[in-house]
């Protein structure tokens, strides 16, 4: 399990979650992270947009009963969308924590290095490629919510990105960023082992 952290500093003056600022602060964020207008969480959530912009300027403390539904509309817990089940602003995940996984008859295995948290819109993982192993296939569907981003550095060996039918060779700290929702996997074409950090965001695809 994951631990978190205060600094010295955010110990001395902790940001009160039901703050109306601190609140409306964390529903902006979340909303833009997303890629959501006003208009929509409104229809998501079943509050108001007027409502939505007070309780984001922090002109009005929500309600129990407003807060859930804005939280059900950002697909969170209301205890996430307050923070309340968070124990610090830094977040450690140590190697032994790591959710590991792979397809041993794909020559795959990765290790994601973030903590999955509330509102967290990116992750990082590194995966490690067995000689003709591969992440996926050609007909495999796009794994990523539409509008991700990902960006690939290569630890060592050689590696080929396949992206939207297009190849794209790659060798020992090369990087790539690519349009995350299109269909994609990386090969590996070398004799040895090849491995590479990825970095995913959601919501930043260039218009």
């Amino acid at each position: 399990m994951a631990t978190t952290t205060t600094s010295p500093q955010a110990a001395q003056a902790p940001a009160d979650p039901l703050d109306p600022n601190v609140i409306g602060a964390r529903v902006k964020a979340l909303r833009e992270a997303s890629s959501l207008s006003l208009r929509d969480l409104a229809a998501r959530s079943g509050v108001s947009a007027p409502m939505l912009s007070q309780v984001e300027r922090g002109e009005t403390s929500p309600t129990l009963t407003v807060a859930a539904r804005i939280a059900a509309g950002l697909e969170l817990r209301l205890s996430q969308l307050l923070r309340l089940d968070e124990g610090g602003s830094v977040t450690v995940v140590h190697a032994s924590q790591r959710q590991r996984g792979g397809n041993a008859r794909r020559g795959h295995r990765f290790e994601v290095m973030t903590a999955g948290m509330p509102g967290q819109r990116s992750d990082l993982s590194r995966h490690t490629l067995a000689p003709g192993g591969a992440t996926g296939a050609a007909d495999d569907p796009p794994m990523h919510e539409p509008g991700s981003r990902e960006t690939a550095l290569v630890e060592h060996g050689s590696v080929v990105l396949v992206c939207d039918g297009q190849r794209h060779a790659l060798s020992t700290g090369d990087c790539v960023t690519f349009d995350a929702d299109l269909p994609h996997h990386f090969e590996n074409p070398g004799a040895e082992d090849a491995a590479f950090l990825a970095v995913v965001s959601a919501g930043l695809r260039r218009s």
